[in-house]
């Protein structure tokens, strides 16, 4: 079975979030079931570098306006296709936004364009190879699955994965005449998004099956709270929604054998994690107490909760505790951060922007992960937290509810815990949240339960995997239906 997976991230080549994990994860999980993935990404610089040698197997003289070629190449154990197009992806800020943060201007037709090319693959083939099935992930290929429900005359199955639907693709309307799509495809059952054209809509109203990041996400959706102005969609293809967890990378996230962290440890060696610990706290500048080192690797977005983190420093600081925050995002929650570390130098210390071996090394060290998200498709940060035995503290939302058992008496008693959840998701919630961790810490056997069962939890792509090969299956073998 040939898959063609398109996505506008891919790790270790592109990352903003997990999107780039997931995709660069996956289809090595997929090769133990007979499936070849050939990913088609688009040309940044980092991918081209990597690609050094690459063949060119198409060239569009005028590609939305732009020269391009669609080269193959392997790297990192995944094989390629990328769209080499420097008048759309050789630019010096990110992905989607430049080096102030602010989105391309010309972001619809960026990813029109690298869609258009994922259609024409999915339809046409390259080089001798044909997919099975195109499998778009998030909005930015999401046009893809529009292009072949209305311009194709070739049936291929179609697959959409929302990672976020927060994250939609919306651009004004005049746009649709320079798409080359027919005049039906802005229609309800189309692009057209209130009054405007919606990528991932679109994608949505095309896709054969739609796959979420968790199951509790797929219910969440259905509501006017997470629907984010698509439940109404999302309701319409209920019975074409499945949730799948995520899974991550055990090799790359293996503290037995990371290249990040200096002193390995495993579930059986619990007492060689403890030099990390110091490492980390040395690394961030602050002394070591006896209280519990909190962390937190993530995006400092309202979605992420953050704002409820930094508005709660107080209470880490009085119970005795370390903050440690590594990540990026809306400068006032960035600057409340700061200040924080300004007024207690000794308990908090930040570092603004990503860095991907210093986010194992907090894994490695920190004594529990912070992920207050508002909502969470399903979050990747509380699975490398149980993997490093740096217990997670979660909101009770989304996948961050499907991976973590709460440490209540039950759980305890059976030694099933593996971190903490809290609801509401509120400033209270977490307050009351980090008192728990304060207490379950002093209990010291207790607290080691708690992170050995961590590290014995599967979060591999083993099981969910299985479900897309499923999946994958059923749609070449229509009389199979899967249960949603």
């Amino acid at each position: 079975m040939n898959i063609l997976s398109v996505t506008a991230e891919i790790f270790p080549l592109v990352k903003t979030g997990g999107l780039a994990d997931v995709a660069g994860s996956l289809p090595k999980a997929l090769a133990a079931h007979g499936i070849h993935t050939r990913s088609l990404v688009p040309g940044y610089p980092s991918v081209m570098r990597a690609l050094t040698g690459a063949s060119p197997v198409t060239q569009y003289d005028c590609l939305f306006g732009e020269r391009a070629t669609l080269v193959a190449g392997r790297t990192d154990g995944l094989d390629l296709l990328a769209l080499d197009a420097p008048g759309f992806f050789d630019r010096q800020g990110g992905p989607y936004t430049d080096d102030h943060g602010k989105d391309y201007p010309d972001n619809w037709k960026r990813f029109a364009a690298f869609s258009f090319v994922a259609a024409q693959v999915a339809e046409h083939g390259v080089a001798g190879w044909r997919p099975d099935i195109i499998h778009a992930h998030d909005w930015h290929p999401a046009l893809s699955l529009v292009y072949l429900k209305f311009a194709s005359r070739v049936e291929i199955p179609r697959v959409l994965t929302v990672h976020n639907l927060a994250f939609q693709g919306q651009f004004p309307a005049r746009r649709f005449t320079e798409l080359g799509l027919p005049d039906e495809a802005y229609s309800i059952e189309g692009l057209e998004y209130y009054g405007d054209l919606g990528y991932l809509k679109g994608g949505l109203q095309a896709a054969d099956a739609i796959t979420v990041v968790s199951p509790t996400y797929a219910r969440e959706i259905m509501s006017p709270t997470f629907g984010m102005g698509l439940e109404g969609v999302m309701n319409a293809r209920h019975d074409d929604v499945i949730g799948i967890v995520n899974g991550i990378d055990m090799e790359v996230w293996n503290p037995s054998s990371d290249p990040y962290i200096e002193n390995h440890f495993s579930t059986r060696t619990p007492l060689r994690r403890l030099p990390n610990r110091q490492k980390l706290l040395d690394r961030f500048g602050l002394p070591d107490t006896a209280g519990p080192v909190f962390a937190t690797v993530n995006r400092l977005t309202w979605q992420k909760g953050m704002d409820l983190l930094a508005g709660v420093v107080d209470e880490i600081v009085k119970g005795g505790g370390k903050l440690i925050v590594h990540g990026q995002g809306d400068a006032e929650i960035e600057d409340a951060f700061i200040e924080a570390a300004r007024r207690f130098p000794h308990s908090v210390s930040v570092e603004i922007g990503y860095d991907e071996p210093l986010a194992h090394q907090i894994h490695a060290g920190a004594d529990a992960m912070l992920v207050p998200s508002r909502f969470e498709p399903c979050g990747l940060t509380q699975l490398y937290a149980l993997r490093y035995g740096c217990v997670p503290i979660v909101a009770r939302t989304g996948g961050l509810s499907e991976t973590i058992i709460d440490a209540n008496d039950a759980a305890l008693h059976a030694q099933v815990a593996t971190g903490i959840q809290f609801s509401p998701v509120d400033a209270n919630g977490l307050r009351l949240a980090l008192r728990r961790a304060f207490r379950l810490f002093r209990r010291r056997r207790v607290w080691e339960n708690l992170r050995r069962q961590g590290m014995r939890t599967d979060c591999s792509w083993h099981r969910s995997a299985a479900q897309y090969a499923e999946l994958y299956g059923a749609m070449l073998t229509p009389e199979i239906r899967l249960a949603g």
